[in-house]
């Protein structure tokens, strides 16, 4: 197995409703924000070679939404296609893209428009993995995460026959299972690939950042805050017992960390880059 970082660019969000209840006097400390209460926020993506297969793991939010959405987040910084051309790959590669949830920061790149502006997949060749009880979560929306979950980003994948569902427990390729969880949103997928004898978890929207991994910093997007809590307690006590590799798909200044026991709880112990592993 090899694993690259695709990064998919830069975007902003609200800091509190990152961090939820904690006070913008200590997240700030940690990702400061603007003046308009913004703080930075990658797209990070990452692709997996294994065997013959290359599979991306979500895809950043793609560039087909009109100026007055892209208005709202300021997305900058490299492309999807761009930084997929400076690893040496093409669209055209890409055999499978899984998308740990269908908020448009993570499918939006999904889906592009064609030179007629028609809505088509944006990886010809490839399959793209979900799972039925998220699915119908996306499609059927409640009025919380509606603005999230956009039918642009979602209807072309079926339409075209080439949406395809895991069940939970069913592993998408050697050395790559998931974790399901249901906090941040219903069955969100969080990829645990083996490599090179370590184990790496892709950690999606259950620790957007390392300054997440503090069990009260929980956001406040998250459909069922409590059950997050007991989500994060129970991964992190595991992620410690075995030196988990945390890969953080938002988090603008560090790719992946393992954890340790402190006296104030769990916490980073070192940082890494994902291709240094």
């Amino acid at each position: 197995m090899k694993i690259h970082v695709i990064e998919t660019g830069l975007f902003k969000l609200d800091g509190g409703a990152m961090f939820g209840v904690v006070p913008k006097k200590i997240w700030n400390k940690l990702v400061p924000a603007d003046e308009n209460n913004l703080c930075t926020w990658s797209m990070r993506s990452l692709l997996v070679e294994t065997g013959d297969r290359k599979i991306l793991i979500d895809c950043g939010m793609g560039n087909k939404q009109d100026e007055k959405f892209m208005s709202h987040y300021e997305p900058h910084g490299i492309q999807l296609m761009d930084s997929l051309q400076q690893k040496g790959f093409s669209r055209s590669d890409i055999t499978d893209v899984f998308l740990t949830h269908l908020h448009f920061d993570h499918c939006g790149g999904a889906v592009e428009r064609d030179n007629n502006g028609a809505l088509i997949p944006a990886f010809p060749n490839a399959k793209y993995w979900s799972n039925k009880a998220h699915w119908q979560w996306a499609t059927e929306p409640n009025d919380r995460e509606k603005a999230s979950f956009l039918p642009e980003n979602l209807q072309p994948l079926q339409h075209h026959g080439v949406l395809h569902f895991l069940e939970e427990g069913e592993p998408l390729a050697e050395n790559f299972s998931t974790i399901w969880v249901k906090g941040h949103t219903e069955a969100m997928m969080l990829p645990v690939l083996q490599h090179e004898e370590k184990t790496l978890v892709y950690m999606a929207d259950l620790l957007p950042s390392y300054a997440h991994i503090p069990l009260p910093y929980i956001m406040g997007y998250d459909v069922r805050p409590l059950i997050t809590l007991e989500e994060k307690t129970d991964f992190l006590r595991t992620a410690v017992e075995q030196n988990y590799y945390l890969v953080f798909e938002h988090d603008a200044v560090h790719e992946c960390c393992n954890v340790q026991e402190t006296p104030r709880g769990i916490r980073p112990k070192d940082f890494f880059q994902v291709e240094a592993l």
